[in-house]
């Protein structure tokens, strides 16, 4: 007897593997991934712009990045004492604006020296609502906490979804042919919306990812809605918010993720960095100990094994944690 229904998901085109370089851009599910992959030492660029849930926003970063034209004071306004921007989540706001506008141009700077270097790009679509301001019709990325009479608020149909992402990204594949897209409707309920209008939002996602997927052939599509909503399917895969998926519910995605996108061949490359991992995240009782210097030595030898078969990745921030406990 079965009592759920599995999603099993494609391979996808091609897997992602240690030698290629990602951008990832969308909403906390995005980042879920894109931390979890850089976690494993990927080359990745998560959100240049913060988080972003509507595929408008996403399009506007993408436009900026390919661009490459650096944002403007001008572009800044002020509010309860800090300088934002529209286009970018308040992880970059700042007291200064000239120290907000640094952290926005370096993040954008470097996105686009390597936009058309990028190998895999990872989209996922939070929500179709938008707030565009009522002065001049920008579609914000975030609204800061301003009085909601700045805004008006819409959702985008199905054409329009399509319509924001398809110009940029056939920039993007013009310029980079070889260029592969990941593309998923974030498993993240937004309930302020409204249960029906959450529900409207995202079957008008998922109407236009089957239009994006069938206008790009480079483009997969990753199922982490489906496996939420009908393959785990329960309350108890929520986080206490009832709105993010918890940690298990991650996990779980995490793992179709990496079955179905990434490199096989590099699974025990992977399995060995989650247990480097993992000993960096280990809390040692008494790290002046002699068991505390046998592990960090154990470790150290456990990178050198590693870095024989994988020259190429950077464990400079675990060489010098676990040499510090042989100092100490």
């Amino acid at each position: 007897m079965k009592f759920r229904t599995e999603i099993i998901c494609s391979t996808a085109n091609l897997p992602i593997g240690y030698q290629d370089k990602i951008m990832a851009f969308g909403s906390c599910f995005t980042e879920n991934i894109g931390n979890r992959l850089s976690a494993l030492k990927y080359d990745i660029d998560i959100n240049p712009f913060g988080i972003q849930y509507n595929p408008a926003s996403i399009a506007q970063g993408l436009n900026h990045i390919i661009s490459g034209k650096a944002i403007e004071l001008s572009a800044l306004f002020e509010y309860k004492d800090s300088w934002h921007s529209f286009l970018h989540h308040s992880d970059f706001s700042d007291l200064s604006p000239d120290k907000a506008l640094l952290k926005m141009n370096n993040r954008l700077e470097k996105a686009a020296n390597s936009i058309n270097k990028t190998n895999f790009l990872i989209l996922t679509l939070g929500t179709a609502w938008i707030f565009t301001l009522k002065e001049n019709s920008l579609v914000v990325n975030n609204c800061h906490k301003l009085p909601a009479d700045k805004f008006v608020r819409k959702r985008l149909s199905v054409e329009e979804t399509v319509a924001e992402l398809k110009k940029p990204l056939e920039i993007l594949c013009t310029a980079n042919p070889d260029l592969q897209i990941i593309l998923s409707i974030s498993p993240i309920r937004h309930l302020k919306d409204g249960l029906h209008e959450n529900q409207l939002s995202k079957a008008t996602l998922l109407l236009a990812a089957e239009e994006l997927c069938s206008t790009f052939k480079n483009m997969y599509y990753f199922p982490a809605y489906e496996m939420l909503m009908d393959d785990l399917r329960d309350y108890r895969f929520y986080a206490t918010d009832m709105t993010h998926p918890s940690n298990q519910a991650i996990d779980y995605i995490w793992e179709k993720f990496e079955t179905s996108c990434l490199s096989a061949e590099e699974n025990k490359l992977r399995k060995d960095l989650s247990s480097i991992n993992e000993a960096m995240n280990h809390r040692l009782f008494n790290p002046n100990s002699e068991n505390s210097r046998k592990f960090a030595n154990a470790q150290l030898k456990n990178i050198e094994a590693i870095k024989k078969q994988a020259s190429f990745i950077n464990f400079e921030k675990e060489l010098s944690y676990f040499n510090s406990i042989l100092n100490d």
